[in-house]
Order: structure tokens, then sequence, then C-alpha cells
């Protein structure tokens, strides 16, 4: 013998049945707090704020230096000294 019961209600009316608070007005406070601090971070989000921050002194020249240190590191982990092209002989 199998019995199946169907109730039809709301999330709402399902919480009150079985005594859960409402939590609706604290999630939309959330929500509205959340969606002022992405607003007000958007700015910091825009090309130039993050060229600035990433490469602070002199935009490209500062890639160029990161890329030569990285390269530098790179290749004293693998045991090579100074680099690539720094440590050979010229004949």
């Amino acid at each position: 013998m199998k019995i199946t019961i169907d109730i039809d209600c709301t999330p709402q009316e399902a919480r009150a049945f079985f005594g859960l608070p409402n939590l609706e007005p604290m999630q939309d406070a959330l929500i509205a707090q959340m969606q002022e601090r992405l607003a007000g971070s958007m700015s910091a989000m825009e090309p130039d704020a993050l060229m600035r921050l990433w490469f602070p002194s002199g935009g490209l020249q500062g890639l160029g230096q990161l890329q030569e240190r990285f390269w530098s590191q790179l290749f004293e982990s693998a045991g090579v000294p100074g680099g690539p092209g720094k440590g050979k002989k010229k004949a």
C-alpha cells in the first residue's frame, strides 16, 4: 500500500507552517548593502585605475621591469645564472 500526499504551498507558507523565522527583511537589507558596496567599488575596476594600481611606477616601463624580474627568477631557479643570454660566451 502506498499513500501519496501533495501539498501546494509557497515557500513563505511552508516556513510559517514549520515555525521558521521570516528572514526576508534581513535578506533585503543585506542585498541593499551589497549593491551599495559594489557600486562604490566599481570605480576601482576602471582600466586606468587598474593600470595605476598594478604598475604604479611608469606604466609599461614597470611591466618591462616585472618581466625582467620574472625571467631572472625563472632562470635562477633552473640553475642558469643571470638569465637568457647573460651566461653565454661570445665566440
